[in-house]
């Protein structure tokens, strides 16, 4: 059995988040092992998903677990997921752990088709409108190298770009110390 590790969580102005990745060809112990890892991540940065890509990782890897105290935990680890079809618009405000101390509000759709595989490699399919329908397009977002905040109008965008860039500026110069 093999020791789950805490990844590194990329920011942004980070260039990697800005690359779309690659599909995954083969389900191989380093894949299985690469989502463990980045379920652990996510849990221990408290968030609802991660994509690979946030990681720095080349491979298009997602895990969601929008469990709660109704819901227990629903982990689920994708690989190469894809939106088939989406309908319907609304607006919720998102977070995200490649964009600290950042929420806003953002458009998507409402529901959601998509399919991937799972770790056995089945393929699956859910239809969702709820909270794992916003999720997964936020997830699958990062897969294509698209932050939430590259959603939002030009004006907003520029503004939170810059305060990143600066927040950046500012831990390697503390690095630097």
């Amino acid at each position: 059995m093999s020791v789950m590790a805490v990844l590194n969580i990329l920011k942004v102005p980070d260039p990697f988040l800005k690359k779309k990745v690659k599909k995954v060809q083969d389900i191989t112990p380093e894949v299985l092992k690469i989502l463990d890892d980045m379920a652990e991540t996510m849990y221990y940065s408290n968030g609802v998903g991660l994509a690979a890509s946030q990681v720095g990782i080349d491979m298009r890897l997602v895990t969601i677990d929008i469990s709660n105290e109704e819901r227990k935990s629903e982990l689920l680890k994708m690989i190469n997921p894809e939106i088939m079809e989406g309908g319907g618009e609304l607006v919720m405000e998102e977070g995200c752990l490649s964009v600290p101390g950042i929420r806003d509000e953002v458009k998507r759709f409402k529901s959601v088709k998509f399919r991937y595989l799972d770790t056995d490699g089945v393929e699956r399919v859910i239809d969702d409108d709820g909270l794992l329908a916003r999720v997964i397009q936020h997830e699958i977002d990062h897969l294509d190298g698209i932050v939430f905040i590259d959603r939002l109008s030009p004006l907003k965008k520029a503004i939170y770009y810059r305060r990143l860039k600066k927040e950046a500026k500012k831990r390697r110069d503390e690095l630097k110390m």
